[in-house]
């Protein structure tokens, strides 16, 4: 046996641990010079998989004077998507290697790092830097960046099913083109939780062509998982969305005392705000012992979060998907997670976060918001045991992000076109970027191309006498550093009390709405807004009740697809009697209900329920298939119908249905005969349905803010939300009258189908729906499917005290004809 091994074999024993043959696969692979992805569930070790091949390695290069060799360079790149999980690697692997006594240091560089640290980096680099993608990209926006590389070895990317499908996705494919530039010989491997399409996850992450000298390991590793459904004592007949989980807050008390310490998962921000304010009023003697973490508050507040669950000084922390990750919080015994997440993976990676030590069990309530969320509780508890997990689709070609890797390498040392093409066709997502394309951003970034030409400020690249394409504006290059990064938000303004303690960060649009004097609830405190200078709002502490607290955009998620096909597999269990889950035994009534009321549709039934109130005519369409999907859908069955009849309609939606309502007659028995749901002119009839272009202005503040176009600001003096999206609506504009052919104005129409409306779903929706039988009932009322989506609508134009009066009086009147 090598040496090196026989030192790693040394250390676990000596810890007690056991090598799991996955990780001795994971060694042998690495050793062998192959590149892969590591499939692991959190908490299995999957760490130790990919750190200690590299350490093995090393001992078997300087088997005489490894226990010597210090100052040897960057080796190992470790690239991590949150900041929260760099610190726990950090700790981990600088721990190995001391008590190996092998003099290498392990270092961190994220946003959070201090500037002296980074400087001492960029004049020594440790042996292992643990970053994101963001960081790799600013430290090759640095002079002579090359030397950072030289000594490197491998590159090991932690959470890629996190990453992929994302810009940081993108952004961490382009840094792997650029090392493997520089280090050809270099290996690279992921580790990733299970998701649906690995096989495509482990070829964005290595390229096409990389595809003979790479392999996927599975980590085999069952977890023993928990999962429990909070019931209520009596269940609603006509559920709505959102009331029935602070009913449940008494039940989940007692989980709270008898856990060690527990975690409880919220889908939003102002949810997990509520919750906290909530389960204080209720239970005053857990103050000082549970705390709130999402990403608005600030790293100093997450970062205490964080140390207090380590040291379980923390008895609950309620949270976002802030905490989702591979954080390892051995005291954390039981997870509890407030309405559906709406996905396999989300769910998996929750439960993850309890029993995080391999063969211990993750112990998991589900809190319904809404009875029919009990439905999904039954589909998660049948996914645990199924393994089915979503797919993460990639991205193709976001010319934005390709834009500002481009200005990255001309800001640094410069580039040759040439040679940097090459590099970026290799990568998954730019392989089929085209000459035409090529020269275009070429022409983007060094003349602004066609619209822009004659500004000065927007031909941010010169072209040097050897071809050499480099920034030589200290102006442009500085605000380029400063808007590295993908992550493009609404316009925070900063929390701070009068004395400078920030608390966090709250969206512009949020704090409009209110005038000095009022006062709101965050970071866990209520709060009174006294001023609001240099987009900071500052604030003192009150005592007063308030009911105002910020809700951020975007929050509100959908179903999965796959989440959507085990949820309809769990209904269809209705329609045959088959009550065993307790979840559907508690919904049974409900079910008898729609069945009396109008029918419970079968797999190959698709429903759809008319019925007539003070309002007007009401259609209601049940796919079943989630809201982004419904969202497109009944855009485009409104179109369809608007075209055979002169008629308007206001449309609401859920994840199981959408409703069309009009002040006059839907004829929609006679529109079932004429392709209503068919998928051809699918992209056509879409694009007439909704404000294409104001969709696509929507998507294009964001792709210009990533491209460039526009400067968010320097510190202490960002700009307004306002500001920035008047700046990318000017430029939308030009470009739609002067360019409308440019590659930006392109990307913008291309995310709103294939992101917000998703696309690909709704035509596979459309094929399922025209393969099925429609069920047409005419209802007298609204049925307990139909319900909620109205209520949903209702809540867009009443005040929660107005909502709550008039659902209560609706509930009444429909339980009146409950048999």
């Amino acid at each position: 046996m090598n040496k090196g091994k026989k030192c790693i074999e040394k250390w676990f024993s000596g810890r007690n641990w056991k090598i799991f043959p996955f990780q001795q696969k994971v060694w042998n692979a690495f050793l062998e010079g192959k590149n892969g992805l590591l499939n692991a569930p959190t908490g299995s070790g999957k760490t130790f998989a990919l750190w200690m091949p590299n350490l093995i390695k090393w001992i078997d290069e300087h088997p005489e004077d490894y226990l010597d060799k210090a100052n040897n360079g960057l080796k190992v790149l470790w690239i991590t998507p949150l900041r929260a999980l760099a610190k726990d690697i950090q700790k981990a692997l600088q721990t190995s290697v001391d008590e190996m006594s092998i003099p290498w240091k392990v270092g961190r560089r994220t946003g959070d790092v201090s500037q002296s640290v980074k400087q001492k980096q960029n004049r020594k680099m440790p042996e292992v830097l643990i970053t994101t993608p963001e960081s790799v990209h600013i430290l090759m926006a640095q002079k002579k960046y090359r030397r950072h590389f030289k000594n490197l070895d491998a590159v090991i990317i932690d959470e890629w099913h996190e990453l992929l499908g994302s810009k940081r996705g993108i952004q961490t494919e382009l840094a792997l083109s650029r090392l493997r530039g520089i280090r050809p010989n270099l290996s690279v491997w992921g580790i990733s939780a299970t998701i649906g399409n690995l096989r495509e996850a482990k070829d964005v992450l290595l390229g096409p062509l990389q595809k003979e000298n790479s392999l996927i390991i599975k980590a085999n590793v069952r977890k023993n998982i928990e999962a429990v459904s909070i019931l209520p004592d009596e269940m609603e007949n006509f559920p709505w969305h959102g009331h029935l989980g602070l009913k449940l807050l008494p039940k989940i008390l007692p989980v709270i005392d008898e856990s060690r310490s527990t975690l409880i998962f919220t889908n939003t921000r102002a949810q997990a705000e509520i919750w906290f304010q909530n389960l204080l009023e209720v239970r005053p003697d857990l103050a000082g012992t549970i705390a709130i973490h999402h990403g608005s508050l600030d790293r100093k507040v997450r970062d205490w979060v964080e140390t207090s669950l380590h040291e379980g000084i923390l008895k609950a922390v309620v949270c976002t998907s802030s905490l989702d990750l591979g954080v390892d919080f051995s005291p954390v015994e039981t997870v509890i997670q407030i309405g559906s997440p709406k996905g396999v993976a989300r769910f998996m990676q929750r439960v993850g976060r309890s029993g995080h030590q391999p063969g211990s069990t993750s112990k998991i309530y589900f809190v319904p918001t809404h009875a029919l969320e009990l439905v999904e509780a039954a589909a998660l508890k049948s996914a645990i045991n199924s393994e089915e997990m979503e797919s993460r689709s990639p991205i193709l070609k976001p010319y934005d992000v390709l834009i500002q890797y481009l200005v990255t390498l001309a800001v640094s040392d410069g580039f040759y076109p040439d040679h940097i093409f090459p590099e970026i066709r290799k990568t998954f997502a730019y392989q089929s970027l085209s000459e035409k394309e090529w020269d275009a951003i070429l022409k983007f970034i060094t003349q602004g191309g066609k619209s822009l030409s004659r500004y000065n400020e927007y031909s941010k690249v010169d072209i040097e006498e050897d071809g050499l394409y480099k920034v030589n504006s200290r102006k442009i290059a500085q605000r380029h550093r400063m808007s590295i990064g993908t992550i493009a938000s609404d316009a925070m303004l900063r929390v701070k009390y009068m004395s400078g303690k920030s608390l966090g960060a709250v969206e512009e649009w949020f704090i409009a709405q209110l005038n000095t004097g009022d006062a709101f609830w965050f970071a866990g405190r209520n709060l009174e807004l006294l001023k609001i200078k240099d987009m900071t709002v500052y604030v003192k502490r009150t005592n007063g009740r308030s009911s105002k607290i910020p809700a951020y955009m975007g929050g509100r998620m959908s179903l999965s697809s796959n989440m959507t096909h085990i949820l309809r597999r769990k209904m269809h269990q209705a329609v045959s009697d088959d009550f065993s889950d307790i979840e559907l035994k508690m919904l049974k009534p409900l079910f008898e209900i729609q069945r009396d009321w109008s029918s419970l549709p079968g797999e190959d039934q698709f429903l759809i329920e008319k019925s007539f109130s003070k309002e007007g005519c009401h259609v209601f369409f049940f796919p079943f298939e989630g809201r982004y999907v419904h969202e497109g859908m009944s855009a485009l069955i409104a179109q369809r119908l608007s075209k055979m009849t002169p008629i308007t309609f206001s449309i609401a939606m859920n994840d199981y249905g959408f409703e069309l309502l009009s002040d006059q007659d839907i004829p929609i028995e006679k529109a079932l005969g004429k392709d209503l749901f068919s998928s051809n002119h699918l992209t056509e009839d879409i694009m007439a349905s909704i404000n294409s272009a104001e969709l696509a202005k929507r998507r294009f503040r964001e792709i210009c803010q990533i491209a460039g176009l526009v400067f968010q600001g320097f510190p202490g003096q960002a700009k307004s939300n306002k500001h920035l999206q008047m700046s990318s609506s000017l430029f939308f504009d030009v470009f739609m009258e002067y360019e409308p052919d440019h590659l930006l104005i392109q990307q913008a129409f291309d995310e709103v189908m294939s992101i917000q409306l998703d696309e690909a779903r709704l035509r596979k929706a459309l094929k399922k729906i025209s393969e099925q039988n429609i069920v047409f009932n005419l209802t007298e009322r609204f049925t307990p499917y139909a319900f909620p989506i109205m209520v949903d609508r209702l809540r867009e134009r009443l005040s929660s005290e107005k909502l709550i009066d008039r659902i209560q009086k609706m509930q009444r009147q429909l339980e009146k004809h409950v048999k």
